[in-house]
């Protein structure tokens, strides 16, 4: 699998709270409809440093469990951090693969992938079918995934024009297609789960001060592929502090997408 392209930062860390937080309004309406309901068993593959993986933790109550998943070991010591911080009693986290996570077969309530799969494009179908076979019949995949093509900012700052299409075509070099929430449908029924759901919105966010996206968070990958300059770095940097103090709050447009597939019983 390719390598993760978001470096962890303590901003960057932020953002997956934050991120972690607005899905109780931008997908929350749908956990139980994926059985993310007290009690249940949950496997958050990627979990990053752990942000969804401690709110979770807070739907299935101290009778279920959360099982975050990451590969990166620097990810897994925030999340470590995170999980001390929020207090929490019932979240384990472990090193694994998203196509090879250790955890035994239909051994799961329910498995959770945010903004995994874009990250993976070559490896797309590969992890839905793992990740489908760790769920007991009856349980469900609950998949929130985006369509980074579609994402459009009012009131940003110009310099920051060319970010995404320079992030959109790191992960094409590498691969991946960052429509991938389009697919998520098709990367369940072919999996062999029957879909229940699929559909997609637009999050819009007033971007607070602080906030950096992705694309931000790859910097060093885009310089080390030579898609970014030191001065475009510099540039896009000094962009993102004029917005910061900004009258006038950016408005982010944010296309996302939420599948569920159900295991048959």
């Amino acid at each position: 699998m390719a390598e993760y392209a978001l470096a962890i930062s303590d901003a960057e860390i932020e953002r997956y709270l934050l991120m972690a937080e607005r899905s109780r309004h931008t997908d929350g309406r749908h956990w139980s409809s994926a059985g993310l309901v007290p009690g249940a068993v949950v496997a958050d593959v990627g979990c990053g440093p752990a942000a969804t993986s401690v709110l979770l933790a807070s739907v299935v109550g101290p009778a279920g469990r959360v099982i975050g998943v990451e590969r990166d070991e620097q990810a897994l010591a925030a999340g470590r951090e995170v999980v001390a911080a929020a207090g929490v009693r019932n979240v384990e986290l472990r090193r694994g693969e998203a196509t090879d996570t250790g955890l035994p077969s239909g051994s799961v309530d329910v498995v959770v992938m945010r903004h995994v799969l874009a990250h993976n494009g070559p490896d797309e179908q590969r992890i839905v079918d793992h990740v489908s076979g760790l769920v007991r019949p009856g349980g469900h995949v609950f998949l929130v995934d985006v369509d980074a093509t579609a994402i459009r900012m009012l009131d940003a700052d110009p310099d920051l024009d060319d970010l995404n299409s320079t992030y959109l075509e790191l992960h094409r070099r590498r691969g991946n297609d960052l429509q991938t929430g389009l697919r998520l449908g098709r990367l369940l029924r072919r999996a062999g789960l029957t879909v229940v759901l699929h559909e997609g919105s637009y999050e819009v966010l007033t971007v607070p001060p602080g906030l950096r996206p992705p694309s931000w968070a790859a910097r060093a990958a885009m310089l080390a592929e030579g898609l970014a300059s030191p001065a475009d770095v510099d540039r896009w940097e000094q962009a993102f502090r004029r917005m910061d103090v900004a009258e006038t709050r950016p408005t982010g447009f944010l296309p996302q997408f939420v599948a569920i597939g159900a295991v048959p019983a």
